[in-house]
């Protein structure tokens, strides 16, 4: 089985690398067209900032053959950003997988909670094969000032501020705003679901 990461010019490739070796699976990063096609799993992974990774997917036309994958695709983190239809972060189209704004967190005045979330989290209303073995209320790791809003295609929910989609699902398409290569066993074990999708 042929597995690969989206190579766009955004950080935290290494770690699903790390992550996947940790469970016998030898990743190929690579923004060749015809790689991408021919994997058998494509993950998307991501840190950064939504307006460049976009543009750096247009310039290659990889926003086009993203939207166009028959088989199973993980986006992570900025990756899970880019799949929705529009960001807020510098007014940003993205690729319009799922149909949902990913917006700003705005902490209240009285709120001590920091802007970005960084760290544990727990996830729960786990509506999907991703969390097959994975228990209500696990705790991922989080990194991110920006959230996908609930939606039709919300399959696990993270409160931080407000609820928001923690992961989302529509087809072939996954995808997680929390890093399953940082977040332990039980990210652990949802990269192993998501390689096991038929």
């Amino acid at each position: 089985m042929k597995t690969v990461i989206i190579k766009y010019n955004a950080g935290n490739i290494r770690s699903v690398l790390f992550a996947l070796d940790r469970i016998g699976v030898e990743g190929v990063v690579t923004d060749n067209p015809e790689e991408i096609r021919a994997a058998d799993r494509v993950i998307f992974p991501g840190v950064g900032e939504a307006s460049t990774a976009m543009n750096y997917l247009k310039e290659r036309k990889l926003d086009l053959l993203i939207k166009d994958l028959k088989q199973p695709t993980l986006g992570i983190c900025l990756g899970m950003q880019l799949m929705c239809k529009h960001s807020e972060e510098n007014d940003t189209p993205c690729l319009g997988i799922f149909d949902v704004e990913v917006k700003k967190f705005q902490s209240p005045v009285d709120n001590l909670l920091k802007i970005p979330q960084i760290g544990w989290n727990n996830i729960t209303g786990l509506y999907s094969s991703i969390f097959d073995h994975v228990r209500e209320n696990s705790y991922m790791y989080f990194v991110h000032s920006y959230y996908a809003a609930l939606c039709a295609d919300t399959v696990a929910t993270t409160n931080y501020v407000i609820n928001y989609s923690s992961a989302l699902q529509k087809d072939n398409f996954y995808a997680v705003q929390f890093h399953p290569e940082k977040s332990a066993d039980a990210g652990q074990q949802i990269l192993e679901n998501f390689l096991k999708i038929q």
